[in-house]
């Protein structure tokens, strides 16, 4: 496989002890060598490091350098690799950069360093996307999660699942195209069937574990609803402890969605705090009102506060029939106050005098499934496009079934089960097309 020689910034942009430009390409070595001053890098040792320093094209100096030298395969590329480690200001940066690329090479595009290690079978998918995992993790538990994928154990999952696949259709195959082949097995639908029913019940175990790892991985969107004047804004300061929301004793006072993050024993919550849900005339209001209830939809975690100090009313019951199907928790604020509201299943909490909050905060964790997280088996899928194309998987799977229970020749279950097998594949990348390859890297950072 031939590609252009590139090059691009690997370090974040701003001004550091020292930048890193990293090339690739067959004539990475050969090209850099002729803008280096020190020693012939066309001879040297892969994996060495040298001294030297970039010249302009008149032979003055421009940068004093440490040049990494890695020759294939053994690079992260599988290509000719040179890391030059410049002085980390950005202008220099910059001008060491435009040198290289008056060479005979290009620009790297975003992701593109990643997308040859896949292409050039260095990396699988899952391996190129927990690479970004890594870069962006925000607990230990997420950087768990993306090494797990950098050393493919995340892989072999689904190689797994795919090599029991490949052995069902195998042995179809076998009986239709070699049918006096007498020692292969005869795959009638009785043996199909309870193999499918195993399939089945592997990937229901990955899709709910890989639920979790998805909570982890991404966060947990979590809105907080509620009528006005309950505390709602009161409960995002406290749990943030700082002053992020304006609290007053006006009803209505929280005229839009507020965002903030906090972290709950590894698990992000991703909380939006929102206008109180009532009928109103105010336009403004209004608006804010659409806007938690846009929220409300699109949340994972419900946060329902009511006022202790008061009996139910009807806004309450509307928003407890509003969030029945929802994961959610409700939370019976101002318990400072003398109670009048008597419910079973509520957390009680004051965000006044702070009672009740680490409480709140184990209750979460109960109701996502992750309070035994420091014991967690972290080797299961995070990522929506991998657990995608299980669920597509699995359908194929449930096809097969259903084929079963009409009586269907067996070699049409061949053409379910080489689907969901193919979709497995997709994961891995065995079978992605061009255009894809393109979307999905694009989101990579440029330099990776």
């Amino acid at each position: 496989m031939n590609f252009e020689t590139i090059a691009a910034i690997s370090t974040a942009y701003g001004t550091a002890g020292i930048s890193v430009i990293r090339i690739s390409g067959e004539n990475a070595i050969s090209e850099f060598n002729k803008i280096f001053k020190g020693i012939n890098l066309n001879t040297v040792q892969s994996h060495t490091l040298h001294y030297g320093h970039v010249v302009n094209e008149d032979g003055s100096l421009l940068d004093e350098v440490m040049v990494g030298v890695m020759r294939a395969p053994k690079t992260f590329t599988a290509e000719d690799v040179v890391e030059v480690s410049t002085h980390g200001g950005i202008l220099i940066t910059q001008k060491v950069l435009e040198r290289i690329l008056s060479l005979d090479l290009r620009l790297a595009e975003p992701g593109e360093f990643s997308q040859r290690a896949y292409l050039n079978g260095r990396i699988d998918l899952i391996e190129a996307e927990s690479i970004m995992d890594l870069i962006h993790a925000k607990s230990e538990q997420a950087l768990k999660i993306a090494n797990l994928g950098i050393q493919k154990e995340t892989s072999k999952l689904i190689r797994n699942l795919r090599s029991k696949l490949l052995t069902i259709i195998a042995q179809i195959e076998v009986n239709i195209d070699y049918p006096e082949y007498d020692d292969a097995i005869v795959m009638s639908k009785e043996i199909i069937k309870p193999k499918t029913l195993d399939l089945i019940q592997d990937i229901d175990e990955l899709l709910k574990e890989s639920s979790k790892n998805q909570m982890i991985r991404e966060g947990v969107k979590t809105v907080i609803i509620g009528k006005p004047n309950v505390g709602k804004s009161s409960l995002l300061n406290a749990l943030l402890n700082e002053e992020k929301a304006i609290v007053t004793e006006i009803a209505g006072t929280t005229r839009d969605t507020i965002e903030a993050y906090i972290n709950i024993n590894g698990i992000t919550l991703n909380l939006i705090d929102t206008a109180g849900i009532r009928e109103t005339e105010d336009i403004v209001e209004k608006i804010g009102v659409n806007r938690s209830i846009k929220a409300l939809n699109d949340a994972v975690l419900v946060l329902l506060v009511l006022d202790q100090s008061k009996a139910l009313t009807k806004e309450d019951k509307e928003l407890l029939d509003l969030t029945k199907d929802k994961k959610r928790l409700i939370i019976a604020n101002k318990s400072d106050l003398p109670k009048a509201l008597w419910m079973e299943e509520v957390v009680s909490i004051s965000t006044i005098t702070k009672y009740g909050l680490k409480d709140l905060e184990k209750a979460i964790l109960k109701l996502l499934s992750l309070e035994d997280i420091e014991q967690r088996d972290f080797n299961y899928l995070s990522n929506v496009r991998h657990i995608m194309k299980v669920k597509e998987a699995k359908q194929s799977l449930q096809n097969v079934l259903a084929s079963i229970e009409l009586n269907m020749p067996v070699d049409v279950y061949a053409i379910d089960l080489t689907q969901a097998w193919r979709s497995l594949g997709d994961i891995l990348g065995e079978n992605y097309q061009d255009d894809l390859l393109k979307e999905l890297f694009s989101k990579f950072c440029l330099g990776k």
